[in-house]
This record gives structure tokens, sequence and C-alpha cells, in this order.
């Protein structure tokens, strides 16, 4: 699930919830087979016994216990949305499905139970509370009243990964679970069964063995006792975290061969926890990634003691859990309204723990009491989860328990819309706590708004859309609407975010599409998430820290402005205008001319960046249709001319270098650093008159090449774009604005402007000079594009989509060269 921040030890577990560790299965076949007898390698004689009258059970109230009805179960974000109002305050509750639902586990096919081995995790359950901090810990521990280890030394194994051996000496010394034998179900049954049996043992008076179960009260209240009383050593096995490559999912699967007419009903119910987080309505369907542990399920298969330890979900997304098989599992839950009350109370009792590591919690090898938490004013509440049933975790609601006896559960996470708020506080606190993401928040918010803006769509089209998933969306819509308010308060904190920074309003860029689409952008600072605004390689709040960039990136890059934003947040109330601008960037919608009207004077009535700045907006409806890769095509329209009909005479100034990169070329043209040339064009602040314009090629940084233009006679008046032709857009916007306001004539002429052609891109002598510069052809898309065409292909490329159609004569009596 992500990357959790925190890489000790290969054990550090998050059961049933989904944290993002990359967990290797393929263990070493070394194992430590020192055990008796012969035939089970990893047996040991059990030498601890359960001491009953000094039981520690907590005494806390029960979460509550849902029982859906078969109509209820056929639709689960519903149901989940149904309980919320009454299960969120408790943090977790237990889901009884009906009984007619009986889902096969494919683990149990003698195939799998036999003969495939899963990695397990040795857990020292008696250090999981009461522990010095390792850099006090005597070389030699001893513990009162201590009996010999029933499972001998767990050392680190030659094989194990360099965070678990041969790192830094902090990473040597930090609390975790060191890796265990491998298993094979079957064998891990045995294994649990001989431990329990041991460990609980009962002698009648004659000295002979009695066969008994102990109730979950009682293993409960020896666990707790082990937890905070220790008097022996306790080393259990735990298969935690496993992900679908080792043993696969205890659901069947769509795309599995089956047999039997009911089988349906389980492969493609959104109780399968293959089919869950991608469930319409869920944000995580958004996520085009396959994210281990939390959009593809874990297995988790357990014995007696094993411990999941306190934590709440990566991105505090709800869970699932569902119980497969086993005897078994206690939990306990904090609502999130008490997340930070129970932060405090484990820092208050266990100081010496998290001075020497604060983000002890991140670890998920800390057990605390929940007797001591109630003490604390902290509200925690116990569910006992039977197999076939369900628990669900809420956000930010820490979790924990343990197991009673062998047993397998299966987990993954889930976010329906209502999680948004909590998603984005939750990046907000990674971000104060420098941790990095597992997901992009902003792109599972858009997508979200992306689908409610279709779903609006149709149904204002036709009421034969009204279908569930159409109306679904639209719940969540209008005013104070779940989905509009998340937008509303993203919009709030970019503005308030691009107001402190205090840039001037040049300095706003749009971004491409593609930004963060080949690989993930994060802040270099604090790993906030860069998909809607970056400047450079930080976020907003860290725009002006220094970084290991060449220079001070002073461009702010936008996915969308303040602008669009708005309109979007009015789409989602149902304004009709603006709804239709989104339909045209979501759907590609095309509008009537009078539709067309509407879209501009509804963005002309939005508030401007800043006064004098160069307004974003004048792209809202182009470029959601516009491939920016293909910027070189004019996307202005009207009849386009080569260089040489324009008369357009570009002066190399400086070459440059090349940089080698995918952004630095493209297939029609190579895009040297610090490359400038001179132009004539219209002067922006006087179209009267003719005046020279410099284009330079600087160095963005992860954003590749930035492509500013100044009016040379007038240096403060400049503009940037990470795109060429945006840029020269740009300036010809500007002199079509400055005509208007001087109340000069239209220009039809001006109707396009071609970027690669005022920066030189397209004139042969520079061409030339800079194909010199790479002699081995490494910008590859422009060297694969140059060899595929054929010289009339070329040529016919030039005469049929350079820019800046200008007629030769005078414009405003200005001779034309």
């Amino acid at each position: 699930m992500g990357n959790l921040n925190v890489v000790p030890l290969d054990s550090e577990i998050k059961e049933e919830d989904i944290s993002l560790k990359n967990h290797n299965p393929d263990k070493d076949k070394d194992k430590d087979t020192n055990m008796e007898p012969p035939t089970s390698p990893r047996h040991r004689k059990v030498d601890a016994r359960w001491l009953p009258a000094e039981a520690q059970r907590p005494i806390i109230d029960d979460a509550p216990v849902f029982t859906p009805s078969l109509e209820e179960f056929e639709d689960t974000l519903a149901y989940i949305e149904k309980i919320r109002p009454q299960a969120e305050p408790f943090g977790i509750c237990r889901i009884i499905p009906p009984s007619t639902w009986k889902p096969p586990c494919r683990l149990k096919e003698k195939s799998i139970w036999e003969n495939i081995k899963f990695p397990t995790r040795i857990q020292t359950v008696d250090l999981l509370q009461n522990r010095e901090p390792m850099k006090k810990k005597p070389k030699s521990r001893t513990r009162k009243r201590r009996r010999n280890s029933r499972m001998g030394s767990s050392r680190r194994r030659s094989g194990s990964s360099p965070s678990e051996s041969t790192s830094s000496p902090e990473a040597e010394e930090k609390f975790g679970f060191n890796s265990g034998s491998d298993f094979t179900l079957d064998e891990f049954e045995k294994y649990a069964l001989h431990f329990k049996d041991s460990y609980f043992e009962k002698k009648d008076s004659g000295g002979d063995i009695v066969k008994w179960t102990p109730s979950v009260d009682e293993i409960e209240g020896e666990y707790w006792r082990i937890i905070e009383q220790p008097t022996d050593e306790v080393e259990v096995y735990y298969g935690a975290d496993l992900e679908n490559g080792v043993l696969g999912s205890g659901f069947c699967k769509r795309t599995e061969q089956l047999t039997g007419s009911d089988m349906d009903q389980y492969t493609v119910s959104g109780w399968n926890l293959n089919n869950l987080p991608r469930l319409p309505g869920s944000v995580l369907s958004f996520e085009d990634c396959d994210i281990s542990g939390v959009l593809v399920p874990w297995l988790y298969v357990g014995m007696c003691f094993s411990s999941f330890c306190w934590h709440v979900e990566d991105h505090h997304l709800y869970s699932l859990n569902y119980h497969h098989f086993g005897e078994p599992k206690v939990w306990y839950g904090v609502p999130g309204s008490n997340a930070t009350a129970l932060e405090k109370a484990m820092r208050k009792h266990l100081p010496d723990l998290f001075d020497e590591q604060p983000d002890l919690l991140h670890g998920l090898v800390t057990q605390f009491s929940p007797s001591i938490l109630k003490d604390e004013g902290v509200q925690a509440y116990r569910v006992v989860q039977n197999a076939g049933e369900y628990v669900l975790t809420f956000p930010r609601a820490y979790h924990a328990g343990f197991n009673c006896g062998f047993n397998c559960a299966e987990a993954v996470n889930v976010a329906p819309v209502d999680w948004l708020a909590h998603g984005q506080n939750a990046v907000e606190l990674y971000s104060k706590e420098t941790r990095k993401t597992s997901l992009s928040h902003d792109k599972l918010l858009l997508g979200a708004a992306y689908e409610a803006v279709k779903a609006l769509w149709e149904l204002s089209a036709s009421e034969e859309k009204e279908n569930t998933t159409n109306l679904r969306w639209k719940s969540f819509c209008g005013k104070n609407g779940t989905l509009t308010n998340a937008i509303q308060a993203r919009l709030e904190m970019e503005e308030e975010r691009i107001e402190a920074l205090g840039r001037d309003s040049s300095s706003l860029m749009k971004m491409e599409k593609d930004f963060d689409s080949n690989c993930e952008r994060e802040c270099f600072s604090c790993f906030y998430d860069l998909h809607l605004a970056a400047s450079g390689c930080r976020c907003l709040k860290h725009a002006d820290d220094l970084c290991s960039c060449d220079e001070k990136d002073d461009f702010i890059l936008l996915r969308y402005t303040m602008d669009e934003l708005s309109s979007l947040v009015r789409a989602l109330e149902g304004e009709s205008d603006d709804l239709k601008i989104w339909a045209s960037k979501v759907l590609g919608v095309e509008h009537s001319d009078e539709d067309q009207t509407k879209t501009c004077s509804v963005v002309s009535k939005e508030k401007k960046l800043k006064e004098g700045s160069f307004d974003l907006n004048i792209d809202l409806e182009l470029d959601c249709q516009e491939d920016l890769k293909e910027e070189e095509v004019s996307t202005s329209g009207g009849e386009l001319t080569s260089s040489e009909n324009l008369g357009v005479s570009v002066e190399p100034i400086t070459l440059g270098s090349l940089s080698f990169g995918k952004l630095w070329c493209n297939k029609h043209a190579i895009f040297p650093k610090r490359f400038r040339s001179r132009v004539k064009f219209y002067n922006v602040l006087d179209p009267t008159k003719m005046s020279n314009y410099i284009s330079e090629v600087l160095d963005g940084g992860l954003l590749g090449p930035l492509f500013k233009v100044t009016l040379e006679e007038s240096s403060d008046v400049s503009f940037h774009n990470v795109s060429a032709q945006l840029c020269w857009e740009m300036v010809l916007q500007r002199v079509k604005d400055t005509s208007t306001s001087l109340g000069l004539p239209s220009l039809p002429q001006l109707e396009g402007i071609n970027g690669l052609q005022m920066f030189g891109f397209l004139s042969p002598s520079i061409v030339q000079a800079i194909e010199v510069l790479d002699p081995n052809h490494q910008l590859v898309e422009y060297w694969n594009h140059k060899n595929q065409a054929s010289s009339d292909s070329k040529d016919h490329f030039i005469s049929s989509n350079c820019s800046v159609s200008l007629a030769k004569g005078k414009l405003f009596g200005v001779d034309l060269i």
C-alpha cells in the first residue's frame, strides 16, 4: 500500500488495513529447521502457560453489528453510506452478511492448501507495548519469571534486505518483526493448533491432558496479560500483508474458470474484495495503477496471539476485511474524532519510545491497552469477527487487534465520495510530517468531479439516463453537496497559497496535461503531490524553498486556473452554462454559437488573477481538445503559410546546448537549453508598430524546457509557458487585447501563429545548426520522425501548418516586410 515512509524491517505489518509497503514474497529457502519432531521442523516444545488468575481483559463497549437484508446487500457502497451515520462514531463495525452469502474460498483447493508456501514474520508479543528503547536496551534482555523462548532466537537471515541488515546503525536498532519460516496453509494450521493446545494445556488431577477449547474472553484476557504484564517471551508467526502473487485472493475472480450457476453472484459482487475499490462511486476507481494492498487485496494468515498493532489506513481510507475461515479475530477501534487523543495518550505512557522514534505509530509494531485508552478518556470499542463476517473501519479510525487461533482473512481499501474531505486532511498532515503519499489525492478529486459532470450532463440531456450510477453522482452535487464542497475547499486552499506567494500573475502558467502522466511528481521539500499545481519541483507551500534545481523557479504551473475551478464548482452546483463548459472538456461536447457566446460571457465575468495579467482562461475551451505534444500544428485556425511567404526572419543569437530527455524535443523540433533568437512582430504595447522580441529556452528542471518571449525594448514585458506554441499565442492575444482597448481596427489577418516558426525552430539554417549538436541522434523522437518523413511530406507539412497568417501590405500604416 504505497510508501509507508518507514522501512526498518520487512516485518512491519498492517493487518486488515492496507499499506503500500512493497513486500517481497521470494523468501530464502534456508530455514531454521532445528525443531522437534523431525516431521515438523518448526515444532518446538511450548513451555509457557496460560495464567488465568492474572487475566487483563479490557472492559469496553462493543461496536455496533449490522445485518443487511438481501436487498440491502445488493449495493455495497449504498449500504456503507446507509450505516455510516450510526457506525462512524465508533470508528469500526461488524457486518454479518445474509445467510445465503457463502462465497467459496479458493484457498481451500488442495493444490493451494498443500503446495503453495507463503512467508511469515516473527512477532515477539510481550514486547509490543512493554519494551525499552532500542538505544537503551541492554545487550542481554531479562524478564521477571522468564521461561525459555518457544521458538529460539529470532535472528535475521543472511538473505534479508539491506534495510534489515547492513544499513545504517539507526535502521539496525529500530524495533520490528523479523522474517520467519515459509509455510503452506496445511503446515501453518498444524503448527498453530499445536502452539495453542500447548499454551492453554490443562491436566486433570491424575496428570492427564484434558481436551478443551478456551473461550474468546479467556484468550483475550491472556493476550493483554502478555502485553501489559509479560512474564515470558512469547513469539508467534504471522503471515501478514500477503500480496496477490503469493496465495492469490480467497475470492474467485471474474477472469477465472468457474463452474456452477450461482458463481456469478460471488465473482461480480461488490462484497468480493477484488471488485470493491473500483465500484462506481468509489473514487479509487480513478486511480490507474493496481496498488497492492490498496486496490488489490492482501491476505492475512494468523495464529493465536498474532497481532495487528494500532494504526490508521494510508490516506485515512476506509477498509473492509473479510474473515474467510478459522477462529475469531478480536478488533479494537477508536473513532476518527478521537485519533489525536489516542496519539496523545500513547505519547504520554510511552514517552521513551516516541522520543526515540517520533513516527512510532507509522511502524505498526506497537500495541497499547484499550483499558489505558479508556482511562485517558479515549473512546475505544471492541469487535469479535467470526468466519464469514466483515469488519469495516472508517476514515482515520485507529484500529488494532489479534487472532484467537488459526484463521485467514483478506482486506482492501475503498473510498466513497464522503472520504474526500478526510483524504484532503490526510495529505495535508502527510505534508507537515514530510511523509510520502501513496495516491494522488487531487487526481482522485478531479476524477470524481469529471464523473459527476458526465452524470449531470447526461441527466440534463435525457430522462432515459436516470440510472443508478448517474443518480448517485448527482446526489453528491448541488449546493453544499459532498463533492461540491470538496472542490470548493480545494479551490480556496489554492487561492490562499497563490496569494501568500505574492508572485506577479505573469508567473502563472498552464500545466501540460501529461505533466505527471508518466511519473509521479511530488514536492522536493514535503512530498506533496503536484498534480494540480507546481513551482518547479516544489508545491506552492514550498515554492520559495531552495532545492537541487539549477536555479529558483519563478513560474507557477496550474492544471486549472482559479477561474476554471470556480466554474467547476458552479457546474457541480447545477449552473447550466458552466456545466456546458465542463461537459465540453470532459466529454468533448460541441457548443452552438449561442452557447459559445454564453461561455465567453461566463468566463469574462470571472475575476482576473491580477490587473494587467494574461488571462489563462483564453484556452478554457481549447486546452482539452489540443494535444500539446502536437503544438507545432497551429491550434488557432486560419490559413497558415510558410515563413518564406510571411517574410518572418528569425535571427539566432545563442545556439545553446542540448539536454537529453523526452521533454527536450518532439517530432518536429529540438529545444536546446539557453537557445536565444530575435524576431520582429507587432508591439504588444502599441500594435501600430513592429518591434523586436527575444525568444529563449530556459531550463525548468523537472518541467523540462520553459519558453520565454520578451519585448526587447521593454524587458519587463515577457511571456512564459511550457509550450512554445502557447507562449507566442499569449503574445498574439495581448496584441489583440491592446488593439481592442485602443480602438484600433480589427486584425482579421492575425488568426493564427506558429510558435516554432517564431522561435526559429523551422528556419532551415537554424535547424541544421541545432541538428549538428546531436550527431548520435540521441533525441530519438525527433530523429525517428525526420527519418520516416520524405522530403515531399516535410515540404507539405511546412506549407500547410506554419502560422502567423499575415498579408503583405500595410497594417496601421506600418509596412510589412
